[in-house]
């Protein structure tokens, strides 16, 4: 393993790093400028602000997605996890046409059949999926609806991202002043290489978005996964607003077992989703799945997988792949199906920081290197202010 020196470090915060890399011949210039900036500085063991990644919303580059997903490198990829992120229908609702409404229940209809279900978040933001798991991508909108809070609100000229967002004007509705966090962490032999440093940054995390939030009730847990046949497949710290729980916990975790490449990613999400106890009227959810190998590719863990970000959309969490050193392009891409799907984002460890094994160069347009620990935390504040 590399260990970023402290000069290493400030050599590095006085430089901007370029990495370029061509995906087709339409695709732009791959780059990332380094930030060297972090809140808490300096490197080395057990100190906050070493591993640096980046940051790439496949939401807001919706053009960029749409002409790497139908390009000839990663155009099979949607039918090899069965994620067809193409119908694509947003929705916005405020209360006044300024103010979100935050944490209403979204439906889409067709003909009175639910196709898709989310929560708007704190900016009144909901993404719609018809047909997500279908390769036919034909949809009738003249026979859509948008149902808002069981009835409340009924919209029947439903219009596709490629025309406009569907606004919607209704009254706000209570919501609680609270954020939940959780952190899904694979904690298998080939983590060994980071996991260390990133239980680290996860526990300066949590330590600072209860200084940032002072007024919110701040919830963190965690589940760590393995493998099946290893010491555990799943460990889990459940939701608790005393955050000396949830960082005890991951401080006694270690990377151990694994074996084949495939982990145990649709345990850890089944777990984190169904049996943790998210509440039904927080403000703010987020799903942090840190990883570097892929689930199992067998039908029914797929299907696992399936129902695990439709039971993610139904509750309104945003689900924040962070793709550790060791992913591939199919991987890659899973995760970033996961965040569309979820009205999440896609998060990236990078080589800056020299820590653990050779990083994946992300096929995203230019992006900024930060410290993971500060990007993650303006990440948890940008989502619950």
């Amino acid at each position: 393993m590399k260990l970023t020196s402290v000069l290493g470090a400030v050599f590095f915060a006085c430089l901007a790093f370029t990495s370029c890399d061509k995906h087709g011949d339409d695709s732009p210039e791959l780059s990332a400028e380094y930030l060297g900036d972090s809140n808490n500085g300096g490197s080395g063991d057990n100190q906050p602000g070493v591993i640096t990644a980046g940051e790439w919303n496949d939401l807001n580059n919706w053009k960029f997605w749409e002409s790497i997903i139908s390009s000839e490198d990663f155009k099979d990829f949607p039918a090899y996890w069965s994620f067809f992120n193409t119908n694509r229908i947003s929705v916005n609702i405020t209360s006044d046409g300024t103010k979100p409404v935050i944490n209403a229940v979204v439906q889409l209809k067709n003909n009175g059949t639910t196709l898709f279900t989310a929560r708007t978040d704190n900016f009144g933001n909901a993404e719609l999926w018809p047909n997500l798991l279908q390769s036919n991508n034909e949809l009738d909108f003249s026979k859509l609806s948008i149902q808002v809070n069981n009835g409340a609100k009924i919209v029947t000229t439903v219009k596709p991202y490629s025309q406009e967002v569907n606004k919607i004007i209704m009254p706000e509705t209570a919501v609680d002043n609270k954020i939940e966090i959780s952190f899904v962490v694979d904690a298998t032999g080939s983590m060994g290489d980071e996991l260390e440093y990133l239980k680290t940054e996860l526990l300066d995390v949590i330590s600072r978005v209860k200084t940032a939030n002072p007024k919110a009730s701040v919830y963190t847990s965690s589940v760590f996964y393995r493998d099946a046949g290893d010491d555990y497949v799943t460990r889990v710290s459940g939701f608790t607003n005393d955050n000396r729980i949830t960082t005890n916990f991951i401080a006694g975790q270690s990377a151990a077992g694994g074996g084949d490449t495939p982990e145990a990613v649709h345990s850890a999400l089944d777990k984190a989703l169904n049996e943790l106890q998210w509440s039904t009227n927080a403000r703010t959810r987020l799903l942090f799945l840190l990883l570097d190998a892929p689930p199992h590719y067998q039908p029914e863990i797929i299907q696992d997988l399936h129902r695990s970000i439709g039971k993610a959309t139904e509750k309104g969490i945003k689900i924040i792949p962070i793709a550790a050193s060791g992913i591939d392009k199919k991987t890659e891409f899973l995760m970033r199906f996961f965040s569309l799907t979820t009205n999440g984002t896609y998060v990236f460890i990078t080589n800056h920081s020299g820590v653990g094994n050779e990083h994946l160069e992300p096929t995203v347009g230019q992006y900024e290197v930060e410290f993971l620990n500060n990007l993650m935390v303006r990440l948890i504040n940008k989502y619950a202010q």
